[in-house]
């Protein structure tokens, strides 16, 4: 059981005394939710660390119900993974539902090219989402092409079913990709239980396997969870952090969030033991501008538009075309939320542009959409101004003991 510690030690120095606070991260649930279709489909795999977010139960509940019917709430990748699994279970009939806001999420185009494959799914309502109704058979087709400009858990579902397909699956990728790291995290993922995956530019083969020999994979910690206490660091140039469970290579593509924040003066160094120091640079000169394309990571986009908006920093952000088929319409809802605090926001289909704000509206009630990641990026905002956050538990979804860590001990909320 993964469990979230909250301790510091003092280190003596002639000159000054230093804090660190030493804190264990959740461990990653897109990792994780990727190891748990493994294992349903390989018995011998063996998963440590697995992560505690509402997520990953949610996926681990759907997987062990024997019903008909399964209902995954709001978990989007649950759905979409869910979907290719439940699609080559032969003689396994589910219908797959959600709440009303997945319910407007679409899955069409990961339906379409499942039923290329000959797989047999159908609408109960709205065509093109769910709720799904899906009769699980053995699948023969082998071949695909798919646009890649598209969520990458479409093709990561597609990915983790692959090596149980008689014939295993060739990929042609169209298009320029987006969030590509989360492809490779599970191309990597596939690779580590010895199934053979050939990648070429656009062209991914994965080849069949049936058994896989009896393996132990480790979940690794949470960069996106991580990205927060970056957040809270740059805003209140506060004592060092030392978050638990990382490493300088990483699966996870949101680990490029410690080269952003080096645009904010925050500096990270990795120890042997698996931990990683956070530190401000209190004499940073900050920038009154800044620019990020995070078309491969755009789950850190509210984080840096939040931080940006903290610091009073101008910022454009691009690449995130897929962030208005998430939990809620983060582009809409981030210029929501952020001009209740007095902020000048713009956005198109695939960006977002802040100018600078001198100071922030006090007493503003922030919305979250049913969505953990607005909770937890505009927490960082309570350390400057009265603010309230509502809905806080939606914040499980990912990162259940969220607000016993943070704002960190010894904050002050103005």
């Amino acid at each position: 059981m993964n469990t979230f510690l909250y301790f510091c030690h003092i280190i003596i120095n002639p000159k000054y005394i230093q804090v660190i606070k030493i804190l264990n991260i959740p461990s990653s649930k897109s990792i994780s939710n990727r190891l748990l279709i493994l294992q349903a489909l390989y018995p011998n795999l063996k998963i440590e660390r697995l992560s505690t977010a509402e997520d990953t139960k949610v996926l681990q509940k759907a997987l062990a119900n024997a019903s008909e019917s399964i209902d995954i709430g709001h978990a989007g990748t649950t759905m979409r993974f869910l979907t290719a699994y439940y699609a080559v279970q032969e003689n396994k009939s589910v219908i797959l539902d959600g709440s009303r806001r997945m319910r407007q999420r679409p899955v069409k185009i990961l339906v379409d090219v499942l039923q290329q494959l000959g797989a047999d799914i159908s609408y109960l309502e709205n065509e093109g989402f769910p709720p799904l109704h899906i009769k699980g058979k053995k699948i023969s087709g082998n071949t695909l092409k798919i646009p890649s400009n598209i969520s990458s858990q479409y093709i990561s579902a597609l990915l983790l079913v692959a090596p149980k397909l008689p014939k295993g699956l060739s990929l042609e990728l169209i298009g320029a990709s987006v969030s590509k790291p989360y492809i490779k995290m599970t191309i990597s993922l596939l690779k580590q239980l010895g199934i053979q995956v050939f990648q070429n530019q656009n062209q991914i083969k994965v080849y069949p396997k049936k058994q896989i020999e009896n393996q132990i994979l480790k979940v690794e910690s949470d960069w996106s969870s991580a990205s927060y206490f970056y957040s809270f660091l740059a805003v209140n140039r506060k004592e060092k952090l030392s978050l638990e469970g990382f490493s300088e290579t990483s699966l996870q593509g949101d680990s490029l969030v410690k080269k952003y924040f080096e645009k904010l003066g925050i500096k990270t160094s990795f120890k042997d033991n698996g931990s990683m120091i956070l530190s401000a640079d209190k004499d940073f000169d900050m920038p009154k501008q800044l620019t990020f394309d995070l078309i491969d990571q755009p789950d850190l986009a509210q984080t840096l538009a939040t931080t940006c908006l903290a610091l009073g920093i101008e910022c454009e952000i691009f690449g995130l075309q897929t962030l208005r088929i998430k939990e809620t319409d983060r582009l809409l809802a981030l210029k929501t939320e952020m001009e209740k605090l007095g902020a000048s926001v713009q956005i198109s289909k695939n960006a977002l542009y802040l100018r600078a704000l001198k100071a922030l509206k006090k007493h503003v009630k922030i919305e979250t959409y049913d969505d953990h990641r607005m909770a937890m990026s505009f927490a960082v905002l309570r350390s400057l101004v009265p603010i309230e956050i509502k809905d806080e538990e939606v914040v499980k979804k990912s990162f259940p003991n969220f607000w016993e860590i943070y704002p960190l001990k010894g904050t002050k909320i103005r």
